[in-house]
């Protein structure tokens, strides 16, 4: 597969389609850490390069409303929101029991302004979620989202609070099935476990196995109860490159398109699986990683896009942007315009990078008994479950600032004086033996030079309980998916006729 260029489809796929894109501009100056290799940093990167290729006036602009507590106990436990809510830097020292009760305060460190972080990107995914329930759009944005680790009640993996949970929990008050797909390294293992026991949530994740973060998501762990069959999970090894890469993606996904029939779909675009990634190990170009998108968006099914993982944050900007001209279907050139952070992207300033010459280790019948072994496992669901009639809560009404109208000029200047640290050193409690996020790549322009990253431990996730089967199920499901609660409202649905029939929601 070409790594350069950005030629789309002329067909079908083409046709324009309408765009909702969600930006804060504070969300740049959220900080994890000296050393960290999570830089929200990189969601203001990704902007620039949308102002300056000409990207944000063929969409919607919009500053998501914050989520509010209530929105985030949707799924997690009111204590652990309040806190998130109530920690600080000045004041962790005195919560120690409740910062390792929560997992908080290694890889996913306290710092200032982390529970409006969380309300940001949070409230960025549910606001797509709504626009899309209201018809208001095609496609919806928001690459601060895609943090798909986070529990019930705990933070995992870098992600605090779950925006994909909540986002699909909000879709699933119009649409009777919602698929999530995962393209992250990493296995989504927090989403996979709060719908592991429904049918009404399909959940795929192609990532790294063996050895590697969270340590979850097996070939054999297919959905519990209700649910069995409806998790599916693609096992990789180093170095896939785009062609083996597709080669899975685009049957399993046509199958599972055929098959479960979603309604609307949720696609997480971790930019951790790019090649050279800090922390990642696989081999795809750009352009590969982006024919996800463009297969995802050919279904032309409600589509929201989030973003996840991404350590070489020059690239996870170039991805994210080429991504944006994908989901808009707008050739942009490889040349880079001028912008605030062009000495970031030298010596080239091309929007896309060569794939390195790493091996790959799936070898193609690895890869033939993983597709058939799927296959198989999608042919076990003989048709897309029918929801019988049920009565739901409203819409949630998220407001949010029209960014078109409040400032037009404010998007594409810098928006802040935040300095990129320019030193790493190791995160503190690095004695324990857990699975770690390793460092791949070289520094980061203007962020380091001859200097070592940090090696963060994460801690496991609780390994599911054994199914009689072999297959795995949650020790505690998160929520009930089949329990309708007494408030009617008309279904919207943008790409067949309505039903005007309202569908079943959890209880939160």
């Amino acid at each position: 597969m070409e790594t350069g260029g950005n030629s789309l489809p002329s067909g079908p796929d083409g046709v324009k389609r309408k765009v909702s894109y969600f930006y804060d501009p504070e969300v740049g100056n959220y900080y994890y850490g000296q050393g960290h290799p999570m830089k929200p940093h990189r969601i203001r990167m990704t902007h620039a390069l949308l102002a300056h290729y000409g990207l944000l006036q063929n969409m919607q602009v919009l500053k998501p409303f914050p989520a509010r507590d209530r929105d985030l106990c949707r799924f997690h436990a009111d204590d652990y929101v309040a806190f998130l809510r109530s920690i600080t830097p000045e004041t962790q020292q005195d919560q120690l029991r409740q910062l390792k009760r929560f997992n908080v305060g290694e890889d996913c460190p306290v710092f200032d302004g982390l529970y409006s972080f969380c309300q940001t990107y949070a409230g960025g995914s549910v606001g797509g979620a709504v626009k899309l329930n209201h018809g208001l759009c095609d496609i919806a944005i928001n690459w601060a989202g895609g943090l798909h680790h986070a529990k019930k009640c705990e933070a995992s993996g870098f992600c605090y609070v779950n925006d994909i949970v909540l986002s699909i929990l909000e879709l699933l008050k119009t649409h009777e099935r919602v698929l999530y797909v995962d393209i992250d390294i990493h296995h989504g293992d927090g989403v996979e476990e709060a719908f592991y026991t429904t049918d009404r949530v399909m959940t795929v994740s192609f990532h790294k196995f063996g050895d590697y973060f969270p340590g979850t998501g097996d070939i054999r762990d297919i959905g519990h109860g209700k649910g069995k069959y409806y998790s599916l999970n693609v096992p990789l090894d180093d170095g896939i490159d785009d062609e083996s890469y597709q080669n899975l993606f685009k049957p399993l996904m046509e199958k599972v398109m055929e098959i479960f029939r979603p309604g609307a779909v949720v696609l997480q675009c971790g930019a951790d699986s790019l090649s050279g990634d800090r922390l990642g190990c696989f081999n795809l170009s750009i352009k590969g990683h982006a024919e996800c998108v463009k297969y995802m968006r050919s279904f032309n099914v409600p589509l929201l896009l989030l973003g996840g993982g991404g350590y070489t944050i020059r690239n996870v900007a170039r991805c994210w942007c080429y991504e944006t001209g994908v989901a808009l279907g707008v050739e942009i050139e490889d040349k880079m315009p001028q912008h605030e952070y062009y000495e970031y992207f030298g010596p080239d300033y091309t929007l896309h990078v060569a794939p390195s010459n790493m091996e790959n280790k799936n070898s193609r019948l690895i890869l033939e008994e993983i597709r058939g072994k799927l296959l198989e496992n999608l042919s076990k669901l003989r048709h897309a479950p029918s929801i019988q009639f049920q009565e739901r809560p409203p819409d949630t009404e998220l407001p949010e600032g029209d960014e078109d109208q409040e400032d037009a000029d404010e998007r594409w200047g810098p928006d802040s004086d935040m300095e990129v640290d320019d030193e790493r050193k190791p995160l503190a409690n690095n004695s324990q033996p857990a699975r770690v996020k390793r460092e791949v790549d070289e520094p980061e322009v203007k962020e380091m030079e001859d200097q070592k990253v940090a090696v963060e431990q994460v801690k496991g996730v609780e390994t599911k309980a054994e199914e009689n089967s072999g297959s795995k199920a949650p020790d505690a499901v998160p929520m009930s998916i089949d329990e309708p609660t007494p408030v009617k409202v008309e279904q919207e649905n943008m790409t067949k006729p309505s039903d005007q029939s309202a569908q079943m929601y959890p209880k939160p």
